[in-house]
């Protein structure tokens, strides 16, 4: 069997596919058959060291995160799934591995993929669905009748966010590119903003939530839009929204949160 590995950090030259043998699952982790696989941000960021204070520097590395597929073999302590479960989630960070045909993961990792939702797109769900879940759930506490303003609405995160909001009965502005506004107005949202114009005076001060998944919205335009008491996350911290941080913010996990 082959996986796309590495053997030093660097770009995607240093990629390439090799021969592995897929060892023992220990007893709170599970073998998958691999249906489908998503590229993340977070692949290019590791494979290229960015992370390696986390990921530290043992190589060769195999490469990718999220993947959704059926289970092959399940350890000692793993009994809520079999072998033939159709299943989607993600690898350790430190592991990775998801480019390949087979992999091994945590039970935790790893939920049951639902019976309407294909191999293709439950592979695009764990990173993204994750990080806007818990952004808009547990970080921000989006409520019923709030105004959530997305900025990036159309990327993994944002398309994510938009209905995970929607769910929760939120109203949901997005800022997208202009390529992006007739793919953005097709996904339910009050208004579609185009980033290359202004933003509308009569927004200022209109949203409880605003949520920065692309990293382009400045500190001056956060601070217009979003309602005293409000929430700013920022998923995508830049050397401008850390210089220009200020008091009344907390940087958190590489979030910028008002507080209180």
């Amino acid at each position: 069997m082959e996986r796309l590995e590495y053997d030093a950090y660097g770009g995607p030259e240093v990629v390439h596919l090799s021969a592995f043998a897929l060892r023992e699952p220990q007893a709170d982790e599970l073998v998958v058959r691999v249906a489908a696989a998503s590229i993340n941000p977070m692949d290019w960021k590791i494979r290229s060291g960015d992370m390696k204070m986390m990921t530290g520097s043992k190589f060769p590395r195999a490469t990718g995160q999220d993947f959704a597929g059926t289970v092959e073999a399940v350890g000692s302590k793993v009994s809520a799934l079999k072998p033939g479960d159709a299943v989607v989630g993600t690898v350790l960070m430190k592991g990775s591995g998801a480019f390949a045909p087979r992999l091994i993961t945590k039970r935790n990792l790893v939920v049951k993929k639902p019976e309407s939702v294909s191999f293709l797109a439950a592979a695009s769900l764990p990173i993204a669905g994750v990080t806007a879940w818990h952004v808009l759930v547990k970080s921000a506490h989006l409520q019923r009748a709030q105004k959530l303003f997305i900025n990036g609405a159309t990327g993994a995160v944002g398309q994510a966010a938009i209905e995970i909001a929607r769910a929760l009965g939120a109203d949901v502005v997005g800022r997208v590119g202009p390529q992006s506004v007739a793919r953005a107005q097709s996904l339910g949202l009050s208004l579609v903003l185009d980033y290359t114009r202004p933003l509308p005076p009569w927004l200022n001060g209109s949203f409880d939530v605003v949520f920065d998944a692309n990293g382009s919205l400045t500190v001056k335009e956060g601070d217009r839009l979003i309602k005293r008491g409000g929430v700013i996350i920022d998923i995508v911290p830049t050397h401008g929204n850390r210089l220009w941080d200020r008091p009344g913010y907390l940087l958190r996990n590489d979030r910028r949160i008002e507080a209180s």
